[in-house]
């Protein structure tokens, strides 16, 4: 990135965050304007914003409930059979928070375009429905 582009967003920035009083919670704004402006100018590059940590370039997200549980699965979650309980909390620790009601049918989804298998196991007395792999 050339030195001229990092003064401009620097400078941006500034401009931003001068209304605010001084404090911990201007830096914090300052910091996180400065990173956003660096990585909107130029995505492919890594950029240093304090020493000794690099800000890299994010992977695409999945946006849809679908997309999200062929991430998971996508990292070898469904190597085991999972219950849609497992997958409910498998998507809630990366933030992707579900009910179980909406995760069922998008699950029944994926079962019937064949991206994942469904079989019904005893647990119990209980008959539930475990994921994996086709």
């Amino acid at each position: 990135m050339a030195e001229d582009s990092l003064v401009a967003a620097r400078k941006r920035a500034e401009r931003a965050v001068e209304s605010m009083t001084d404090g911990p919670l201007k830096i914090a704004a300052f910091q996180t304007i400065l990173a956003k402006l660096l990585t909107d100018s130029d995505p492919g590059e890594q950029i240093e914003r304090m020493p000794g940590k690099v800000l890299a370039r994010r992977e695409e997200q999945p946006d849809t409930l679908t997309g999200r549980i062929l991430a998971i699965g996508s990292e070898g979650f469904f190597k085991e059979q999972r219950s849609l309980s497992e997958v409910r909390e498998a998507l809630g620790s990366r933030g992707w928070h579900y009910p179980v009601t909406t995760l069922s049918g998008v699950m029944q989804s994926l079962v019937r375009q064949r991206r994942l298998r469904r079989e019904r196991i005893a647990i119990g007395s209980k008959q539930v429905w475990k994921y994996s792999n086709p």
